[in-house]
Order: structure tokens, then sequence, then C-alpha cells
């Protein structure tokens, strides 16, 4: 959707800032990136008075801004109008004040702690299967995660979108817009969420067929993976509805309802393996229910808030100018999650190669990985919000500030959790299996990998930070040229002109790692880094 209002249209653009803005003067130069978060014509024409302040939860503005007038709102958004003069206690965050990595930290422990707990959801199931099923179906369910990935993070990549364009509006004071994309969002996810699991479960057999799954273990993968799809819209809901909290600094609250999914999705792991001896279609069947109480608990949470992200049903509908906004930053980063992940299928074909034993490993070592790849994302997500208000507020030397603390927190909570790994690699991998050549492998891929997330550390925190100020073209462009191209590139030639190898091919994920990291690094100090260095006085 690209047209004279789009984000691709110039990437030298800044996000544009209110008329109040425009006009109140500030003592920075902001730094140009990507197409304006563009206003309405009847946001910009249309003026109206301001909620009283002690009515409102958004975060206090410049003079100029608190004495600006705001639009009218249309008439269909009645459902606005009826909760914005009610008395609010809010549970939004406002990030454009404050000590930064205090703030950070605030934001970033329950995102981490709730990554955990969702990360479990899949983790359990592979602990169930490895140790009360089969070594098949561990391999099944190991290898299907790159397949599951593809949805998942298409879909993060268009929530990522959401929450920019969401906390740039609750940065600039403009709930009205807030309010259009909050509908705008839902209305997205609701439609996609259907389509998607239809599409995903007819072209099950053939995705496996793809990725050269062994004989002995298609019959399994197809059965997890037909349950899984069916049964995705309540992991997509939820993680877009949280995506709208965490754009407003709630971060808290979605944590409380994967703690409790969590723990359901255990309970019923075991009461349909143990009890009902179900097999790996009852760890299947215990994700997807347990995903679908993690949506409604945050769609009621959303329909039943009195704060100024309320989910309002009548008002849902696709607003056009919000949806190009949202799909200019997240599409992007749609795009790179997806073909990433589909590059990473191909990685799985190389390791299907060496056997079922070697593909347990490689799938508890994806699974303990993401234990020290998490808080990474925990921060880069803090960066994204962090980054998205104080621009929207126009405050880009604190979003400049806040994207070097991010950084200084992800590499020291990284090389911990990677040091950690890296001692008890072993006893951790047995955790999953007692089959000694299952343990060996996997104890082989985290010690070679593990203290490259380093580099992929910098990775996230510094695209956080570009999609936060509404950059998504850029990491974009530096994860597709390193985790696709350079990726596979290496794999291929490697193979053939080095050796065929588990190692070798291990390798394959540091490679593309190191590469972006250099990529970004570069990226950032050419548009932003230098930018702030010459607005500093002498």
């Amino acid at each position: 959707m690209q047209n004279e209002q789009s984000p691709h249209a110039r990437q030298n653009e800044p996000l544009t800032e209110t008329p109040a803005q425009q006009a109140a003067p500030t003592a920075y130069a902001p730094a140009r990136q990507n197409e304006p978060l563009t206003e309405t014509p009847a946001r910009q024409a249309a003026p109206t008075a301001n909620a009283p302040a002690s009515h409102t939860a958004l975060p206090a503005g410049t003079p100029a801004q608190q004495a600006a007038p705001l639009a009218t709102e249309p008439a269909k958004h009645h459902g606005l109008r009826r909760h914005r003069d009610q008395h609010r206690v809010t549970t939004a965050r406002n990030m454009t004040e404050g000590p930064i990595i205090p703030q950070m930290v605030a934001f970033a422990l329950p995102l981490l702690l709730g990554n955990v707990f969702q990360l479990l959801y899949n983790t359990v199931d592979t602990l169930v299967v490895g140790n009360f099923v089969s070594t098949q179906a561990l391999a099944a369910v190991g290898s299907t995660t790159m397949i599951t990935n593809i949805i998942i993070f298409f879909f993060n990549g268009l929530s990522i979108g959401a929450t920019v364009v969401i906390g740039h509006n609750y940065g600039a004071h403009d709930e009205k817009s807030l309010h259009i994309a909050v509908e705008t969002t839902m209305t997205l996810t609701f439609t996609l969420s259907v389509f998607l699991s239809i599409i995903a479960v007819l072209f099950v057999p053939q995705m496996l067929r793809f990725m050269s799954t062994p004989e002995d273990v298609i019959p399994e993968a197809t059965t997890y993976l037909r349950i899984y799809f069916a049964g995705v819209s309540g992991l997509l809901i939820y993680n877009m509805g949280s995506g709208i909290l965490r754009a407003v600094g709630d971060s808290t609250r979605p944590l409380y309802f994967l703690i409790l999914t969590s723990l359901l999705n255990i309970a019923l792991d075991l009461f349909f393996v143990l009890a009902l001896h179900l097999g790996i279609a009852g760890v299947a069947y215990a994700t997807i229910l347990s995903q679908a109480v993690s949506a409604t608990l945050v769609v009621l949470l959303l329909t039943r808030t009195r704060d100024i992200y309320r989910l309002t049903w009548h008002d849902l509908h696709i607003h056009r100018p919000t949806l190009r906004r949202i799909l200019g930053i997240g599409l992007p980063t749609a795009i790179q999650a997806t073909l990433t992940s589909f590059s990473n299928v191909f990685v799985q074909s190389y390791v299907n190669v060496f056997g079922s034993a070697c593909m347990a490993g490689w799938s508890c070592y994806n699974k303990l990985d993401q234990f020290v790849f998490l808080p990474m994302a925990s921060v880069a997500n803090a960066a994204t919000t962090f980054v998205s208000q104080n621009t929207g507020a126009g405050r880009e030397d604190r979003a400049h500030k806040g994207t070097q603390s991010a950084l200084m927190l992800a590499l020291s909570i990284t090389f911990l959790a990677a040091t950690g790994l890296f001692i008890l690699a072993g006893p951790a991998t047995g955790i999953f299996t007692k089959d000694q050549d299952v343990i060996r492998f996997g104890t082989l891929f985290i010690r070679m990998n593990v203290y490259f997330l380093l580099a992929n550390s910098v990775n996230h925190v510094m695209a956080g930070a570009l999609r936060g100020r509404g950059n998504s073209r850029a990491p974009m462009v530096c994860m597709l040229t390193g985790f696709v191209v350079i990726r596979q590139i290496y794999l291929f030639l490697a193979t053939r002109l080095i050796a065929n190898t588990p190692v070798v091919v291990g390798l394959g994920y540091p490679v593309g790692w190191c590469t972006v990291c250099l990529l970004e690094l570069i990226y950032y100090y050419l548009h932003y880094g230098r930018k702030q260095k010459t607005a500093i006085p002498a």
C-alpha cells in the first residue's frame, strides 16, 4: 500500500508533529528517518476542547501542546466519547520523563518474565513428549517450531507496527488517533488470524515434505501441526492485544495472564498425555486451549478497561490511513521475520539429514537458546516503546540515550545468561531426554553458539530502536541480508566445499548474527549517532 502518504514514500522524512508541536520551539534538531505518522485532515482542521487534565491518562505535554485544540471526533466514535470523560486510574507508563535505566528495567522485567512463561508453552510440550512419548515425537515438536514461527513472527511483525503507531500517538497526546489505532489493530487481528489458521492447516503436509522431514517423524509432526494451527488464533490475538498494552507502557498485566495460562498448559499437558494417553496430540490440545484462555483474558481487559486504550466493539473497523501507517512500519518487520523463519526452515533441512538424534539435539538447543535470547528481546521491546513515545513527544535526544542504555542492558544480561548456559549445557539438555546421543548433540550446539548471542543482542536492540523511530525498512534490509542471504550462501558453500557436518551447519546461525550486527551498527551510526554528536555543544 504505497502512495503519497505511505511510510515508504520518502525515506528521509521525520515523524510529523501535530500543529501545536510544530509551533512550539524545541532545543534539538530532529533526526530524519521514515515517512511521518501523519494525522487525518479532520484531526488537523477541526478544533475542540481538551478533556480535563485530571480525567486523562496521557502524559503532560509542552505548554503549546496543552493549549492546542484537539480534533472533533467523528460521530461514529461515540464509544470514545462515552468513556473519555470518565475518571480513570491508568496503568499506562509515561516514558518521556524520569531516569532512563530504571524505566527500562521496570518495563522490560515484566516482559522478560512474560516471555519466559510464553516460552514454557512449547518447552513443556518438548519436555513431556521427550520424557513420556518418544524420540520421534521430540524431533517432531522441535522441527515444527520453524514452521509455526513463520506465522507467529509474521503476526508479531504487524504487532510491532501497531505498537509504534499507538506509542507515538500516546507520546504525542493524540487520544483520538490512539483509539482509532486500537480499533484498526484488533479488526485486522481478528480477520487475519482466522484466514492464516485455515491456510496453515491445509498446507501442513507440503511444509513437512519441503523440510525433508524423516519418514519416521512425519506422522507425529503432521498431527501436532494440524491441531496447533487450528487453534493458533488464540496466540495471535493475545500477542496483538499485549502489543497494545506495551505501547502505552503496561507490561505487567500481560505477565499475569501468561503465568496463569502457562500453569494451565503444564497441567493440561500432563493430564492429556499421562491420564488420557493422547501422545503428541495431547500436548497440542493443551497448548491451544491455554492460548485461547490468554486471548480471552486480554480481550476482556481491553473491552472492560476505563483507560484511554479501551476497545469498543461497535467502533471496530479498518481506518485506512491508520492501517497504512501500521503496515508501513509493521509489514517490513513482518516480511523480514517471515523470510527469516522461512530461511531457518532450510537450516532445519540441513540438520534433518543427520537423523532423528541430531534433530532432537538441535531441538533442545533451540529451546535452551531461547532462555538466553528472551532477555535481549525484552530489552529490545522496551527500546521500541521508549523510543516511539519519546520521538512522538519530540525528545529525540532522550530516545538516543535510551538506545544506548538498552544496548548496555542487553549485552550485560546476555553475557551472564550465556555463561550460565555454557556451563550447564549438558545437564540442561538432559532435562529433555535421557538419550545420550541427543544430549551430546544438544551440548555441542549450545557451547558452539551461545556466546555469539552477544552479537544477536545488538541486532535486536538496534532494530527495536529503529522501529521505534518509524524506520522499519533499515532493520528489514539488514536482517534479510544477514539472516537469509549470507546465512544461506554460507550453508550452501560450506557444506559442499568444507564439510557437511553438524558443526559446520550449526555455525550458520552465528554467521548471520555477526553480519547483521555489523550492518546495523554502521547504519545507526551514520544516520543517528553522528547527528547526536554534532547536536551536543562543545
